[in-house]
């Protein structure tokens, strides 16, 4: 392990040592409001005593970024970082057993997201890295394994699992990482090669978000299809409250992933634009509906006025345009505690514009210039108060220009502000056509006859739990070979595809299922963890019915097959069903 990488190591953590103390002070601060007790500030005390620790020992390398350490300052390290992160994670044991079942869901949520930190920051030097994960490996595990044996819940077993298929994913998102680093890297060795060397780094970036969304949603699919289940069991007030919780955090874990995955596509001039009609007023009310309790839950009131000018339909781009309004419609919420949000719509014959104005806290002048710069807020604490990105508004912008028109802003610090999407569209003469009402599910799917393939356990146990109480068959197989085997043996009624698969992927059995006798014409749904539109468009070219993404939206995944399922009965009315 080369110097630079323990002299680069040493200066994230000193520039992130602010950080880690705040966040511990906010970690804190929330143990005492769970349980009021001295240990909270106790192990605040000995986190700052193993952050100067920590500060002492990596000195030497900021000092002097050239020096290449021997073993025993090398094992120093090691130790250094087991302690410090020994105690900074502590906390997450006093919550395991002393928070109830909220403390339990926050320390698994503070221990991954520590998991995640130590591996994004520490992966240059493997020997600090082993020792950081190591230690919250020991908690993120240990906590689950020893309640359920304490306990004699088993059951919660399934949290131990849930865990290792998280580490599981992360090592794979960090093993990419660092052969994108090392890409960069290589990148800058000479300049005549600057060009190619871009090049490089740029298919390693796709690559490696490609990875990322992949990896990330698999678990991701397993936590949130796992919280939807437990929904529908009985459950009392405070447990529903528990597994709302759940989901909504799962919902803005995969809201923050897809802004990412927007925000690269658009960078690398990617974003492809639809045209089709859009009822105006029918999805502004949709937004309204989405919307407007979450403004009430503030004591906001939502309004929505549309000028008589407005046509009826235009042909645009539906789902970037309430993208567009979705982000400008969270953020009137998030700023606004109290007064109105009105969204206004006018045309002027070729453009529609769309106000969204708030009487929120507004934005300081010297940063209104800022607030469409990607990872920028209006100040530097609106993330710790607020959440996101900074990704909303840049996405939003970059939108807007692609589609044409533009997205402004005017604000008075304190008053409120308005941000402003005009965009050009062309109105649709005539009675604009409506998308296809999805297929009644009760009962569609009775007696139905369904194959599965996915190489995962966990995904092939949730499609069963999710499936079974439609009265459908389900044949469940593991990989594409097995999936072309039993759809050469009977036919089904539709078939579930995922991608990366041991033996045969998902697109090659798809392929050879398309050319066999029994299910050549059967409708064929990739539901996969693969959701950029290089996949979608590799599933296109093999033939598929539908494309679905994990994690699986359960109603979406019944409507899905029940539609595939109709769809085939009506081209082979005579077909017998399995």
């Amino acid at each position: 392990m080369t110097a630079t990488a323990y002299a680069m190591v040493s200066q994230v953590r000193y520039r992130e040592l602010k950080t880690r103390i705040a966040l511990a002070a906010f970690i804190g601060a929330t143990a005492w409001v769970v349980t009021p007790t001295a240990w909270p500030l106790i192990w605040f005390a000995a986190v700052l005593a193993t952050q100067a620790l920590d500060w002492a020992v990596f000195t030497r390398f900021r000092r002097n970024p050239e020096w290449s350490p021997d073993r025993a300052y090398v094992a120093l390290t090691c130790v250094t970082t087991v302690i410090g992160v020994v105690v900074y994670a502590g906390i997450t044991a006093y919550m395991w057993f002393q928070g109830g079942d909220v403390g339990r869901i926050f320390a698994m949520v503070q221990c991954a997201g520590g998991l995640l930190h130590v591996s994004l920051h520490m992966h240059h030097v493997r020997p600090i890295l082993i020792s950081a994960v190591a230690s919250h490996a020991t908690y993120f595990l240990g906590l689950p394994i020893f309640g359920a044996v304490a306990t004699g819940r088993w059951h919660e077993l399934l949290i131990a699992i849930g865990c290792m298929l998280y580490m599981s994913h992360l090592v794979v998102a960090v093993r990419q990482s660092s052969m994108t680093t090392t890409a960069l890297k290589s990148a800058r060795d000479a300049e005549q090669r600057a060009r190619q060397k871009a090049e490089v780094a740029s298919a390693a970036k796709s690559d490696f978000l490609a990875v990322v969304s992949h990896e990330i949603r698999t678990p991701m699919n397993a936590v949130i299809s796992a919280a939807n289940l437990l929904r529908r069991t009985r459950l009392d007030t405070r447990q529903r409250e528990h597994v709302s919780m759940l989901i909504d955090a799962g919902d803005v874990l995969m809201g923050l992933l897809n802004d990412v995955l927007d925000f690269s596509k658009i960078e690398a001039g990617k974003m492809e634009l639809e045209s089709a009609d859009m009822v105006v007023r029918e999805r502004l009310a949709t937004l309204g509906r989405l919307w407007e309790p979450r403004a009430m839950a503030n004591g906001v009131r939502l309004s929505l006025r549309v000028s008589p000018d407005v046509p009826e339909a235009v042909r645009t781009d539906p789902l970037r345009f309430q993208q567009i309004l979705f982000n400008l419609l969270s953020n009137a919420v998030k700023f606004t505690q109290d007064g109105e949000i009105v969204v206004a719509v006018d045309w002027d014959g070729v453009r529609l514009s769309v106000a969204v104005s708030d009487t929120g806290c507004g934005i300081p002048a010297g940063r209104l210039a800022q607030v469409f710069n990607s990872f920028e807020q209006a100040d530097v604490g609106t993330t710790r108060r607020h959440g996101g990105t900074g990704l909303g508004l840049s996405i939003s912008r970059k939108l807007a220009e692609i589609m044409g028109g533009d997205l402004t802003v005017s604000s008075v610090e304190g008053q409120g502000s308005t941000f402003t999407l005009s965009l050009p569209m062309q109105a649709v003469e005539g009675e604009a056509a409506r998308p296809e009402r999805q297929i009644e599910v009760a009962g569609s799917l009775q007696g139905r006859s369904i194959l599965a393939a996915d190489d995962h356990e966990v995904n092939r146990r949730i499609l069963t739990l999710l499936l079974e109480p439609h009265g459908c068959r389900l044949t469940l197989v593991e990989n594409g070979a097995e999936a072309l085997e039993a759809a050469s043996r009977e036919p089904f009624d539709a078939i579930l595809m995922d991608m990366q698969m041991p033996v045969m992927d998902g697109l090659e059995a798809t392929r050879r299922i398309r050319q066999g006798v029994v299910n050549g014409g059967t409708p064929v749904i990739a539901l996969t963890a693969n959701a950029l539109d290089v996949h979608r468009a590799a599933w296109d070219a093999a033939g598929v019915h539908a494309f679905l993404t994990k994690p699986i939206d359960p109603v979406m995944l019944a409507g899905t097959l029940a539609e595939a399922c109709a769809a085939e009965r009506r081209k082979s009315p005579d077909a017998a069903v399995a």
